[in-house]
């Protein structure tokens, strides 16, 4: 969303800083890139076609309190916007709402208020992943737009807890809707989202419900604790349900009208799997790009668990395994990838019954005062019993790493406890850059006996950058100039020993700036482009995109 030489400003209560949200906003150019120091914010904020990054500092814990107001916290119009571990406490209406916006929201708090906690509108893609949403009268509603719904938890709803209509299309996965008044999934108006590992549990009224034409595709989903039936779908709707589990339910747990037509596929096995085979994930491991002693360690790991379930089969002793990992490594390396992999192959080994994927941050973990830290922590660690728990930025923790360590170390210890209580039941994964990580297993005498093992991601080579590109390329439905990718090697080579060098998120975001150039390049044609230039990124659009 933004470029690599993007003007970088600061909110914080220090001299050379903006003191507000919104003063920082009010001079912002386009593709701006906001940090905001710890605090809470009584802000309500409005942004119409700008294009501007709001993170959270490092282990900051950074509140947007819209207490009281009768408009969203947050309301964007065009452009673009990305929030990073922000908290967004709503007022009276809607926390955030984006209309025809780039919408990338992860690991933000988003509670309270009336109304939506996150409304989307229009057609422009979003992107919502690791956040938490809790304590409003609806969690999301998506109307029209595209875009990606992952590893989000929402909870304590008073309405239903997703609402996707006007024909909308995302796409949800592995998330969990849980405590919702209403419904958990409404899809209506011609919709088509696609539901995967997805979880929805104690719902007043049906678990997903499906009405008004709608077709979507629910895939190894599970609802469960549900006051109405767990899936219905109402005349003239289609799409598929495919080895969706509906436990605890009203009867008939899976409820199809005589009029509707979708696909129905029967669970088999027992709930929480389906992760695939394990040689099928390997498979989809060796195809990433790069990181071949990633893909080695991954492998040796596999490769021990098993034997060691061979051994236990035929009678024989099995030590003791962890199944904590560190992953080491510069952001954009492909480490929450591979994480979110790791636990599907634990899954489907049979080490661990489900393959859930919970990832947090300092935020999610740390409380305000003494006592809450550890509540907040061992309520966290329950939830990802069964799956993994991929703590981010982990560092952040350690004494060393943040402002207000001691809460973080209580954090670390009761960590520590329930680890080794528990590795039986979870995989804890704590991920970061190499040298902060060594720092924080250090925070604790038992923190590092802990961990199996630490698996280093290198960063990726220009031509393995290029590879990436391609992909995304391809994966678009776009052609690019074979011209062209001598100047991405030379980009790639050249911002590659910048210490904010993003790997494959900076690879990401010169695609998008790549796309950017190429739709104004085509919109001074004064004419409908033909089928092949919609399809075609010149070698100007790249040199374009890399200019800015």
């Amino acid at each position: 969303m933004t470029t690599p030489n993007a003007r970088r400003l600061l909110v914080a209560d220090r001299p050379g800083a903006y003191p507000t949200i919104g003063d920082a906003l009010s001079v912002a150019p386009d593709h701006a890139e906001i940090t905001v120091a710890e605090g809470r914010y009584r802000e309500v904020l409005a942004l119409s076609g700008l294009h501007v990054t709001l993170t959270a500092e490092a282990g900051a814990q950074v509140i947007v309190d819209g207490a009281g107001a009768d408009h969203p916290v947050l309301h964007a119009v065009g452009g673009s916007l990305t929030l990073q571990g922000i908290e967004l406490h709503g007022g009276e209406s809607a926390a955030l709402s984006a209309e025809n916006v780039e919408l990338v929201v992860r690991r933000c708090l988003i509670t309270g208020g009336r109304g939506p906690a996150v409304r989307i509108e229009g057609m422009a893609a979003f992107e919502l992943t690791g956040c938490s949403l809790k304590a409003v009268e609806q969690g999301v509603v998506i109307e029209g737009s595209p875009g990606r719904l992952v590893d989000t938890v929402i909870e304590e709803v008073t309405g239903d807890g997703v609402v996707i209509g006007m024909g909308a299309a995302p796409v949800l996965r592995g998330c969990t809707v849980t405590d919702c008044g209403l419904r958990g999934v409404y899809v209506y108006q011609y919709s088509r989202p696609v539901l995967e590992n997805c979880v929805i549990s104690r719902t007043g009224s049906d678990g997903i419900a499906v009405a008004q034409h709608s077709a979507p595709v629910l895939r190894q989903c599970t609802v469960r604790d549900s006051r109405g039936v767990g899936i219905a779908f109402a005349a003239g709707c289609g799409g598929s349900i495919e080895e969706c589990r509906a436990e605890n339910t009203a009867e008939p747990g899976i409820s199809v009208d005589g009029g509707a037509n979708p696909v129905v596929v029967e669970a088999t096995g027992p709930a929480g799997s389906g992760g695939g085979a394990p040689d099928e994930l390997l498979t989809e491991l060796d195809t990433m790009v790069g990181l071949p002693r990633v893909k080695a360690e991954v492998r040796s790991l596999v490769d021990e668990l098993q034997v060691n379930e061979w051994r236990r089969n035929a009678g024989l002793p099995v030590g003791g395994a962890s199944h904590h990992l560190i992953f080491a490594g510069a952001p954009g390396t492909g480490k929450t990838t591979v994480a979110r992999l790791y636990g599907r192959l634990l899954q489907a080994l049979g080490v661990l019954p489900h393959g859930q994927f919970r990832e947090v941050s300092r935020r999610d973990l740390v409380g305000q005062y003494i006592g809450h830290t550890a509540e907040k922590t061992a309520l966290i660690f329950e939830e990802a019993k069964g799956g993994v728990l991929f703590i981010d930025e982990a560092y952040t923790l350690s004494r060393a790493g943040s402002a207000g360590g001691d809460f973080g170390q209580e954090a670390i210890d009761t960590l520590v406890k329930m680890m080794e209580d528990h590795r039986d039941e979870v995989a804890v994964i704590a991920a970061g850059y190499t040298k902060e990580m060594a720092g924080f297993l250090s925070a604790n005498p038992g923190l590092a006996s802990r961990f199996g093992k630490t698996i280093e991601f290198e960063n990726y080579t220009p031509g393995e950058l290029l590879g990436i590109i391609g992909r995304m390329v391809s994966g678009q439905d776009y052609e690019l100039d074979a011209a062209a990718e001598p100047v991405l090697v030379d980009h790639f080579a050249r911002i590659s020993g910048d210490e904010n060098f993003g790997n494959a998120r900076d690879a990401r975001r010169l695609f998008e700036g790549v796309r950017k150039s190429q739709s104004q390049r085509l919109r001074l044609l004064g004419r409908v482009p033909t089928l092949e230039e919609l399809r075609s990124l010149s070698i100007a659009d790249i040199e374009a995109a890399v200019a800015r």
